[in-house]
């Protein structure tokens, strides 16, 4: 009878040991609870509805930004996305992953080690080396016009690829890539802030003429202030000197 009862008894642990292990792998295995919360500035839409900070995006959400709008989405300890003014994008995050389809303007994407990162454009697909941190902006630059977008990348930390068409492009950090050519017949300017070539007239810098035109203009009033005081001394710099 004694034997009985203990058999019964370490069965019954055993199996409630069994339960335990199994419920501990499930928890182990489970996805974590990544949150995404998000930060506007001005103008900025999820989905089309107006956005206010702190709100929930859920995975998949249209996230668009107005003019000199900006807005922020922290997913937990993955990394964070940050669209500039007149940027759309749909985002889909996972646990282990952070998809950005980019329509128009640009994104800037923070993510961890162990984290995979992807920013995919009508050009291109820019992704992030998952075995390390990364920090890297992407820019469509002219837009959704297939003829004449380029797809613009600039990497701060870590490593990114460029995948265009057949062609591969590693962009370490301090560097960029660009896929693309806009500079077609009918195309728009395409240009970055700091990227625009100094104005000429008639082929020349026009820097150089405005220093030009201010010296002759500093020149004429010290030329008219001697004439009406003829007591103020002429100094002559010889040109030999």
């Amino acid at each position: 009878m004694l034997g009985n009862i203990w058999i019964k008894k370490s069965l019954s642990l055993l199996s409630a040991f069994a339960v335990l292990v199994v419920y501990s792998s499930i928890a182990v295995a489970a996805p974590k609870d990544v949150r995404a919360a998000i930060t506007v500035t001005g103008q900025v839409t999820v989905n089309g509805q107006a956005a206010v900070s702190n709100a929930t995006v859920v995975s998949g959400s249209v996230i668009t930004t107005g003019a000199d709008s900006s807005a922020v989405i922290s997913l937990s300890d993955n990394g964070r996305v940050e669209l500039m003014g007149d940027t759309s994008i749909t985002l889909n995050y996972t646990d282990n992953s952070i998809i950005a389809m980019l329509s128009s303007g640009s994104v800037r994407i923070s993510n961890k080690s162990g984290i995979s990162s992807t920013v995919t454009t009508k050009r291109a697909t820019v992704v992030g080396d998952s075995v390390q941190a990364n920090l890297f902006l992407v820019d469509v630059g002219c837009g959704d016009d297939a003829k004449c977008s380029q797809t613009y990348v600039e990497t701060t930390t870590g490593l990114v690829t460029m995948n265009s068409g057949s062609e591969s492009k590693q962009v370490a950090a301090g560097m960029d890539a660009t896929s693309g050519s806009p500079s077609q017949t009918g195309c728009k300017p395409c240009l970055r802030p700091g990227s625009a070539p100094p104005v000429r007239l008639a082929g020349i810098p026009f820097w150089p003429l405005l220093l030009l035109a201010g010296g002759a203009a500093v020149g004429a009033i010290i030329f008219t202030k001697q004439e009406r005081d003829p007591d103020i001394p002429v100094i002559v710099v010889s040109p030999t000197q």
